[in-house]
């Protein structure tokens, strides 16, 4: 049974390794993690859950039995971030992808997006990011455009009031 949580200093270890499978380097949509953060010390990890709990984006981390499987994000507003990169980011650990865990936690955050009144909401993925694309798909997501973002293909999702996914 999966279940969304605020991100807190308690789940460090769960949350580290789930980190850790990601590899180093690699971006993990959905915890909000920037470029000068240190998460892989409790206190630099501590530091990190303060600033994001700062932050006035809405952040669950997806667990199933005290294991993170993954993070999403829910912007609010139409400040850039929103226009950069939309209202909802996620990502999954790679050992827990193929079993409904991201269309899952889509679904929750599209109905508390819309019980918040925002609509449409919006969501990008690469344009060669397949799960991704069924994913958004497969939860009521209509695609609206394919936009080049510097040197990245991106697909423009929105999901209306009365769609699958709200």
């Amino acid at each position: 049974m999966f279940e969304l949580v605020q991100p807190r200093v308690e789940l460090f270890e769960a949350w580290n390794e789930a980190h850790r499978e990601w590899g180093a380097g690699l971006h993990e949509d959905g915890f909000g993690i920037g470029a000068d953060d240190v998460v892989d010390t409790l206190d630099g990890f501590r530091s990190w859950i303060g600033r994001i709990q700062d932050d006035p984006v809405a952040r669950w981390w997806i667990v199933e039995d005290g294991r993170v499987l993954g993070g999403i994000a829910l912007r609010s507003g139409d400040d850039e971030r929103v226009r950069r990169s939309g209202h909802i980011g996620y990502g999954v650990r790679p050992s827990a992808r193929g079993r409904g865990v991201a269309s899952w936690a889509l679904s929750e955050v599209v109905r508390h997006a819309a019980a918040a009144g925002i609509d449409p909401v919006v969501a990008f993925c690469l344009d060669d990011n397949p799960g991704s694309i069924a994913t958004l798909e497969r939860c009521g997501a209509t695609l609206e455009s394919i936009e080049q973002h510097g040197a990245l293909r991106v697909r423009r999702y929105a999901f209306r009031r009365g769609s699958a996914g709200s």
